[in-house]
């Protein structure tokens, strides 16, 4: 980020920083980035027409993608937007490190100049958002020309919906800051667990657990523990009334064997840390209304997608985090 965007975007950003929902606001967290990240989506915004939180959207799923992948650079700057030396220089072009803005043009290449300093580098945060803002924008600039400029830009139907996942959360709280997480029952309810990943079972076929079990009361809350959206809501024979939420970080959180629904959660609804989403009950293994087969239980699973597919992973460590995170911030008060 140059020295010379630094002052007025600070200042620029602060307007947007402050309208944050209340649980954020209670113990906000911006770190130097954070301000210059959305200080950067608001100049683009100015610029191209573009609404920053469609940026940050995009920023934070390809952010997501690398973190889950080894064959894509990490970002160098505060953007994770990739284009390829191909894409960025031209197919025919002889220097794949291009940053003439004029000869890529001539060989067809994406990259172009979005700060005026006569450079089109694809390791500029700003080239880079405006190269990107240039693709897009032959679409169209409301939501339903936006999808369609994100289908041509990465021909995968499941990118376009956590992009624009990430976008809604970003424009509700009004802050790219959202990095708080909660454990996932109250540390004052009579719970129990241990790692159970990998462990054998056997209803429906031989397989694998794919989480951890949090052995709890009946009707103890079950709390999302990150700020994300709810993308399944209902049965599943294998695990009863379960709820599905992808995260920020495009992690989806799977919390299985519910007996009930917070009544206020439906698919498409904002969750942040702490709130209550279901509550603990024993139902699943079987058709709608199930239970009873086994102790009451949360089953709480963790799933990471890559850009091409998605898989689990062992959700332990990180349910040890929080609740020791938790339990210094109740410590506190």
């Amino acid at each position: 980020m140059k020295k010379w965007l630094s002052l007025f975007l600070v200042a620029s950003c602060i307007g947007f920083i402050l309208p944050v929902k209340q649980a954020q606001a209670a113990t906000p967290s911006y770190s130097k980035e954070d301000v210059q990240r959305l200080a950067l989506y608001k100049k683009m915004e100015t610029i191209t027409n573009i609404p920053w939180y469609y940026f940050a959207g995009v920023d934070q799923y390809e952010r997501s993608v690398r973190r889950a992948r080894t064959d894509i650079p990490k970002a160098s700057g505060l953007v994770g937007i990739y284009f390829s030396p191909i894409q960025w220089s031209g197919p025919l072009n002889p220097n794949m490190d291009d940053k003439n803005p004029g000869s890529i043009r001539i060989f067809g290449g994406a990259g172009m100049d979005g700060n005026n300093d006569g450079i089109a580098d694809r390791n500029n945060d700003e080239d880079l958002l405006y190269t990107f803002s240039d693709f897009i924008s032959k679409y169209g600039f409301d939501e339903e020309n936006f999808k369609i400029g994100l289908w041509d830009f990465y021909r995968r139907d499941k990118a376009i919906s956590i992009v624009m996942e990430n976008a809604k959360i970003y424009k509700s709280y009004g802050t790219v800051a959202l990095t708080r997480h909660s454990f996932v029952v109250p540390l004052r309810s009579n719970y129990s667990f241990k790692n159970t990943w990998g462990d054998r079972r056997g209803y429906g076929g031989l397989r694998i657990h794919e989480g951890t079990d949090i052995f709890a009361d009946y009707g103890v809350p079950v709390k999302a523990t990150s700020y994300g959206i709810v993308e399944i809501k209902g049965w599943n024979r294998f695990g009863g009334w379960r709820i599905g939420i992808r995260d920020i970080n495009n992690v989806y959180h799977y919390f299985a064997h519910l007996s009930s629904f917070n009544k206020g959660i439906k698919k498409g609804s904002i969750v942040e840390p702490g709130m209550v989403v279901g509550y603990v009950g024993s139902s699943g293994y079987g058709p709608p209304g199930t239970s009873g087969k086994f102790p009451p239980h949360l089953h709480y699973g963790m799933y990471r997608d890559n850009g091409y597919t998605e898989w689990a992973f062992d959700p332990y460590p990180y349910l040890r985090a929080w609740e020791r995170q938790d339990r210094i911030a109740s410590r506190r008060h």
